[in-house]
């Protein structure tokens, strides 16, 4: 076992968290739990694995600590191949070890490790640097594609994400599931980053640990390992669901909020998760503000985008001005403030135009 670290690699202005690399899969991994992965790994690692093909798959999980599908899968397919090569090389990059034996999405302090890829907003912090040194490692490898493995905390389908159109794309991500969503933002994310160097992908899996997210995601992985190369053609459109992120509504980070109908700036209707993934029309209600003034911050997309007017707060109620799909509505506080309340949709053709009804 060989291991391998970063510290001192950058500028020293900035100290860069460790990334271990191992060139075989370390002791105890495979049966280890996300909780106790610290016992493990001394932190950030990549295990680097030889295959057939020496592109490798890049596969990421554990970018948010309390996303255990992706390692989940990643040990069941580490296990088939105990006793037989790979088919195509893989570069597995574990994330955020300390917030999974918390169980949570990050640690206070840390920054989001699906926000630090290049092309972020802050490129100076530690978990910047690594993912800089991490994506710099792989570049050099010449990558086949890339996945990064998601849950998320409301009522979702399985779904994969992209932030180009481009055919190989496309096809990587219909591997997983018909229903594709095109985004720009957030920026930093790993697999708009991943995107320049190779077909990338992110897979949203549902909530950690329930249905058939495991199973689903393994599959994947071993396509992606076995597949010699992705088609260059184009997907015929009933092939697919297309959708694109038009809006990210937001709550304010003062404002307080509830689902049960207790006194809060925004009363969200109980049932508000349920609501993903549907075609919302206009006049829809995702609940009750408080106070006539209060209102969602709603951030356009993509710099090309529009400010779109998306709510109406008329006698208090959050009502959709325009015909809708969105994604990631939870319960779950601490997603919400983490990120955001959700993200607002439209379909689209394969040109990337949005669908009008």
């Amino acid at each position: 076992m060989a291991r391998q670290s970063i510290n001192g690699i950058f500028e020293q202005t900035v100290t860069a968290p460790s990334c271990a690399v191992f060139e075989s899969v370390p002791d105890g991994f495979l049966q280890c739990p996300a909780r106790r992965l610290a016992e493990v790994l001394p932190g950030p690692s990549l295990i680097d694995l030889p295959g057939r093909d020496r592109h490798p798959l890049f596969v990421s999980v554990l970018l948010h600590g309390n996303e255990e599908t992706g390692l989940v899968a990643a040990q069941e397919v580490l296990r088939r191949h105990r006793t037989r090569q790979l088919d195509r090389s893989l570069l597995l990059f574990i994330g955020n070890v300390a917030a999974a034996a918390a169980n949570e999405r990050t640690l206070p302090g840390q920054a989001d490790y699906n926000r630090v890829w290049p092309g972020t907003l802050a490129p100076n912090v530690p978990e910047a640097h690594m993912a800089r040194w991490v994506f710099e490692y792989a570049a050099a490898r010449k990558p086949f594609a890339s996945i990064d493995i998601h849950n998320n905390t409301g009522l979702n389908p399985h779904y994969a994400c992209t932030t180009r159109l481009e055919s190989k794309f496309i096809a990587l991500a219909r591997l997983f599931s018909r229903t594709i969503v095109h985004f720009e933002r957030p920026l930093g994310v790993q697999t708009g980053a991943f995107a320049q160097l190779c077909p990338a992908i992110t897979i949203e899996c549902g909530k950690s640990g329930v249905g058939a997210a495991t199973v689903h995601a393994v599959d994947l992985i071993e396509a992606g390992l076995s597949i010699v190369q992705l088609p260059s053609h184009d997907m015929a459109p009933k092939d697919v669901d297309l959708l694109r992120t038009y809006a990210i509504a937001k709550v304010p980070e003062d404002a307080s909020f509830s689902f049960d109908g207790s006194p809060a700036d925004f009363r969200f209707r109980s049932d508000i998760d349920r609501l993903n993934f549907s075609e919302l029309n206009a006049g829809d209600s995702f609940g009750k503000v408080g106070d006539e003034n209060t209102r969602l911050i709603v951030l356009p997309a993509t710099e090309s985008d529009s400010t779109d007017v998306y709510f109406d707060y008329r006698e208090r109620q959050i009502r959709l001005t325009q015909d809708v799909v969105p994604a990631m509505l939870t319960l779950d506080p601490r997603a919400i403030r983490g990120d955001c309340l959700c993200y607002l949709m439209h379909r689209i053709g394969m040109d990337g135009a949005r669908l009008r009804d």
